[in-house]
């Protein structure tokens, strides 16, 4: 394998990337934003998570990954030139699994069982089944599982991870088609894509790691036009894959499951059969053309979930790509703005260099306050709140900052 990790001189490896501080910080803010008023019934449905479309809230977990390949690649290249391959190595990987033990820590289960005989009964995977499937595996889990995934190719020259993402994605698709897709959407449902969401979640991770190498080794400033480029063609890309959602609008498929209105999975939800693509002959073009992101689709008595259409929950293939152009054009921006420009918006600075620390004090505020709110809460109310726990969640991060101290694994 050749080693192609970004390689510049002493001082420059040691300067932190600006943007990146400034991305990881607003990526921060904006899962505090989702994440707390997601609760409340007046919150603009943009900002909450949905299962068959690309909401707002569903951008913020691909700009962490996407970061979180960036910071990989970066970080991994210096501790090859330091400590050497092997020791390198054996640190990412003990640190990695560090952070599936607090993942399992943090994310909390409901007791599985009331009694030691029920316990006894239902036995070891009776009793992990459901955590495996569903608590355990959000943000920080897939963060460490993907980190572990893309471990042999992280030194690679991009050609190679190109072709590793492509495989995973290709191992995702065709996983769904024997089981997976209707098993994370079966109750209880899986979240951020379910234990092998990390096949997809790839996808921003590797993006990422190219996005580093075009910032760190290019000689002087990277072109711009090229990575606007790329970032257009993984949205238009992740768009177009999404049009497959087309095949499943009801009058397009089976009558027998058609006139099933409670059925919300489609009977063959990866492959489409002969007869959804005969239904679709002679329709007008638009037919063939999904819903722009951000644009809720039709429900399920029109239209029947699928693998094609964009769902964090189940991670699928239209809503990873999409989301990976996203976070690059986004980064892009911060890219414009921070190391050619002078931005450092202090906020973002203080969340972006503790995002570990920003992620586990956030929750713990929210419980905090949550209490005294109710869903049905007027606009002042729920605004304020937020207010509040976004301003008490800054300040203890912030006294973090200032005295040096820096949550990492």
């Amino acid at each position: 394998m050749t080693d192609t990790a970004p390689a510049a001189t002493a001082d420059k490896n040691r300067k932190r990337i600006v943007s990146l501080d400034q991305f990881r910080g607003y990526t921060v803010a904006g899962m505090f934003l989702v994440n707390y008023m997601g609760f409340f019934i007046l919150c603009p449905v943009v900002l909450k998570h949905h299962n068959t479309y690309c909401s707002y809230a569903d951008t913020i977990m691909p700009h962490f990954l996407f970061a979180v390949g960036f910071a990989y690649r970066l970080t991994f290249g210096r501790r090859i030139q330091t400590q050497g391959a092997v020791s390198a190595y054996l640190r990412v990987v003990r640190r990695l699994l560090g952070l599936v033990l607090v993942s399992l820590i943090i994310y909390r289960v409901s007791p599985v069982a009331k009694s030691w005989s029920e316990l006894q009964s239902i036995g070891v995977w009776g009793a992990i089944a459901d955590p495996l499937k569903r608590n355990w595996f959000q943000t920080l889990m897939h963060i460490a599982v993907t980190s572990l995934w893309i471990t042999p190719v992280i030194r690679a020259r991009a050609s190679v991870r190109i072709v590793y993402m492509l495989f995973s994605a290709a191992a995702h698709v065709v996983l769904s088609y024997y089981f997976y897709f209707t098993w994370v959407n079966s109750p209880p449902n899986g979240i951020d894509g379910g234990p092998l969401g990390f096949l997809t979640w790839t996808i921003p991770a590797i993006i990422g790691t190219l996005a580093c190498d075009w910032v760190v080794e290019a000689e002087g400033l990277p072109r711009i036009k090229p990575i606007l480029f790329w970032s257009c063609v993984l949205m238009l890309s992740g768009w177009i894959i999404s049009c497959g959602t087309r095949l499943y609008d009801v009058p397009a498929i089976d009558q027998s499951m058609a006139g099933n209105q409670d059925l919300k999975l489609a009977i063959h939800p990866v492959i489409p059969t002969e007869a959804q693509f005969k239904a679709k002959e002679g329709e007008p073009f638009s037919a063939y053309l999904a819903e722009p992101p951000f644009v809720k689709p039709p429900e399920q008595d029109q239209r029947k979930w699928n693998y094609w259409m964009m769902s964090q929950r189940a991670g699928t293939l239209s809503y990873l790509v999409f989301s990976a152009g996203l976070s690059l054009f986004v980064y892009l921006l911060f890219h414009l703005a921070c190391d050619r420009g002078n931005l450092n918006i202090p906020l973002f600075r203080t969340l972006g260099t503790n995002a570990l620390a920003a992620y586990i004090l956030h929750d713990l505020v929210m419980e905090s306050i949550k209490p005294f709110a109710t869903k049905d809460a007027p606009w002042w109310y729920a605004w304020g709140s937020f207010l509040l726990f976004f301003w008490i969640t800054w300040l203890i991060v912030r006294h973090l900052e200032k005295n040096q101290i820096h949550l990492k694994l």
